[in-house]
């Protein structure tokens, strides 16, 4: 009998470990202040990308320190945006 069709192939249990990191690391950020954020985690291939818009480049970092935490040793690709909520410096014509 071979060895890894008893206990499953290593690259599938990595996989199954990386989605259970990541669904923790999305219950974290829930918890948190970023849970009303349109961050989105997900496990592609070995890597994980993140997605999404924050409110500011503080949360954006926090967000980042948090994925680099809970992922340690995954490679992680972002691209989060930060949303710009501030004024217009002029006035908007409408036409």
């Amino acid at each position: 009998m071979n060895q890894h069709s008893a206990e499953g192939a290593p690259g599938a249990q990595a996989a199954q470990n990386t989605e259970y990191r990541v669904a923790h690391l999305l219950e974290h950020l829930a918890e948190g202040h970023a849970g009303e954020l349109g961050v989105r985690i997900e496990v592609r291939g070995e890597a994980v990308m993140v997605t999404g818009t924050v409110a500011s480049v503080q949360c954006r970092e926090e967000v980042l320190g948090t994925v680099r935490e809970e992922l340690a040793g995954v490679p992680v690709h972002c691209d989060l945006v930060v949303a710009e909520n501030s004024a217009p410096d002029q006035a908007e014509e409408l036409a």
